[in-house]
């Protein structure tokens, strides 16, 4: 069983999906952070980030490896190549780097292949941005998570400071945020958008616990053979 969480920077995808695969047994995937690892290794090997091909080649080409404890579903880290780049991603030089990375082509087909791949092989909650409308389509239960663009900076601020990695001045970060979702959405390949048969869930003033409640309630329905309404 697949359940996507699909929706734009700062919603909260990341932290939802993760809990809700703990609270229904399955693993999950962050799909966010396959990109930002290909964005990492393009700007360590100074690749010109608006150079499709050499994007493409590179990431057909790199190994990206998630680091799993004994016993967690959840991965406690992220390699590319070798090379730990846990925190590295989280910066505020990759916040800008992973729109033109992943608004490529070549680099999409790449990482969609390895996300199919993954997700066949089990019971998967899955997050990024074109989860239920490319990578799964026929996927078991789909999820939109959204927010104001006010709400999604607060809560990525907050996330920056509690890891010590990325900005925390807050109009910095809302002026990314909205930056990433005009790239999202109007890129040519897979633009973010809802998929047609997706529950849209807006967090904003809602307690993050009650959405995971939902969405697990709502896994939980659709293992049973029901359908969410």
């Amino acid at each position: 069983m697949i359940v996507a969480i699909d929706g734009p920077a700062g919603a909260g995808k990341s932290s939802v999906a993760k809990a809700c695969a703990k609270k229904i047994g399955f693993k999950c995937l962050d799909t966010g952070a396959m990109y930002r690892a290909v964005a990492w290794l393009a700007v360590q090997r100074g690749i010109a980030l608006d150079d499709d091909a050499a994007l493409g080649k590179l990431a057909d080409g790199c190994k990206i490896e998630f680091r799993h404890e004994d016993g967690n579903p959840i991965a406690s880290g992220i390699s590319i190549d070798g090379h730990d780049v846990t925190e590295a991603i989280r910066t505020t030089e990759i916040d800008k780097a992973v729109s033109p990375v992943s608004a490529a082509g070549s680099v999409r087909e790449a990482m969609v292949d390895q996300q199919r791949r993954i997700g066949d092989a089990g019971n998967y909650v899955i997050e990024g941005r074109d989860i239920g409308t490319v990578v799964f389509p026929n996927a078991d239960l789909k999820i939109y998570l959204t927010a104001t663009n006010e709400e999604r900076a607060h809560r990525r601020v907050r996330q920056n400071a509690d890891r010590g990695v990325g900005s925390i001045d807050y109009a910095e970060v809302l002026e990314d945020i909205i930056r990433r979702d005009e790239a999202d959405k109007n890129r040519g390949n897979s633009p973010l958008r809802p998929a047609d048969d997706a529950k849209v869930m807006d967090s904003t003033g809602i307690y993050i616990e009650d959405i995971i409640e939902s969405i697990c309630t709502y896994a939980n329905i659709v293992q049973e053979g029901g359908k969410v309404e």
